[in-house]
């Protein structure tokens, strides 16, 4: 089917995608993995239903994405040509004429397609999403998802209701072990114990549900001395829902508008100097982080060739270490320019053109140079460093002799 595509493409396309994924896959299931063990802590304070967990990581995907991307492409990109090098199969391409332009193609190609895909995250999905996110955690704060009343605490509904369920089942559909304590329109006190009860929803009224209750007593102080008893096989309890605010409409964060929000904001007159600052420091800050992804292959190839026989992975790391290093700066850039203190095409762009000609140097000095390695000093500092702790743990595990005849004897 894809005969038409040269073999030697072919093979880099297959060296690039498998560790490519890879690190997708890895980075996105830490990051989920952490948000998980806080978002279920969080959910079992506030007594949620579990499911809303897994809405909630739903919507941090689009945003785990945006980081995992262009990681994930750099370390693909890398990787490959480390292998490249290592098996030398790249002083074989480069001996029948390929120069490092041509291996780059297919690798460039992929960087296109993701830098696509990133740009209809960050300044699309991701919005839409991160709002999604805020308007669940409020709803589970506030109760509009069931999460009003905890298992094992009094819950005070409408100022005239105390209600403690002991014990729930299949996921709030069966409650046991229920008292309620409820003043009624005449002055009355009741308190009510059942075995079970469930909550039903009622079609006349939204704002009201009820709670069926199932073999219990009902205690009426009526003020006299003895307290009436009564006792039921079946009781509706009705319950007024107490008013939820309604969340805020979408915008109240930068990072919550789309592209052509940002541009209509980000440069109106009609909008405060503070709304436009932010505007455009989120926006600058989203672009430069798509354009960045361009460099990525050369910066690959610079980090991921080794020196002549040697294996050191030193690239693999510095590359990482490269990558969030200029992510954090470009955070702190926005933030600076979003208070006004500093202009957002300076705060963003500046960074940016300082790392693309670092970039660009080191790709000149492997691809350009005979014999040149873009992290040449460091690789020999680190090859002196790995020997002298290597000769440090050999003297460490070499007995020690202090008498030569006890030796001998």
């Amino acid at each position: 089917m894809f005969n038409f595509i040269p073999a030697i493409d072919r093979y880099i396309f297959r060296l690039v995608v498998v560790p490519m994924l890879g690190v997708f896959a890895l980075a996105a299931s830490l990051l989920t993995l952490d948000k998980m063990l806080r978002l279920l802590d969080f959910v079992a304070v506030e007594g949620g239903p579990i499911g809303v967990v897994f809405k909630m990581l739903a919507t941090l995907v689009p945003e785990y994405a945006s980081l995992a991307i262009p990681l994930g492409l750099l370390l693909g990109i890398l990787l490959a040509f480390r292998k490249l090098a290592t098996t030398s199969e790249l002083d074989v391409f480069r001996a029948v004429g390929l120069s490092y332009g041509r291996l780059l193609r297919i690798p460039f190609l992929i960087t296109a397609f993701l830098m696509a895909v990133n740009v209809a995250l960050v300044f699309f999905v991701q919005p839409v999403s991160r709002f999604t996110y805020e308007r669940l955690e409020y709803e589970l704060r506030s109760g509009a998802l069931g999460a009003s009343i905890k298992v094992g605490e009094f819950t005070t509904l409408a100022d005239r209701m105390a209600l403690r369920i002991e014990q729930s089942e299949d996921d709030g559909r069966k409650l046991m072990g229920i008292f309620a304590r409820v003043a009624n329109t005449k002055g009355q006190v009741l308190s009510i114990s059942a075995q079970e009860g469930a909550f039903l929803a009622t079609t006349d009224d939204p704002d009201t549900i009820i709670l069926r209750l199932t073999n219990g007593t009902i205690v009426q102080d009526t003020g006299s001395q003895t307290p009436r008893v009564l006792t039921f096989t079946r009781h509706d309890l009705p319950i007024d829902l107490p008013a939820i605010e309604e969340f805020r409409d979408r915008g109240e964060d930068e990072r919550e508008y789309i592209l052509p929000e940002l541009l209509r904001i980000g440069w109106a007159d009609n909008q405060t100097e503070t709304k436009r600052d932010a505007s455009q420091a989120s926006f600058n800050f989203r672009l430069v982080e798509v354009v960045m992804m361009a460099l990525m292959p050369l910066l690959a190839v610079s980090l991921g060739i080794p020196p002549k026989r040697s294996t050191s992975a030193l690239g693999v790391f510095l590359s990482i270490i490269m990558v969030v290093a200029y992510h954090k700066i470009n955070q702190y850039g926005e933030d600076v320019a979003a208070l006004g203190l500093a202009d957002p095409i300076l705060a963003l762009w500046g960074p940016f053109v300082v790392f693309a000609a670092l970039i660009l140097w080191m790709y000149w000095r492997v691809a350009h140079v005979p014999g040149g390695q873009a992290i040449g000093a460091l690789e020999n500092w680190f090859a002196k460093i790995s020997k002298r702790i290597g000769k440090l743990f050999r003297r460490r595990r070499r007995p020690l002799i202090d008498d030569p005849m006890t030796a001998e004897g």
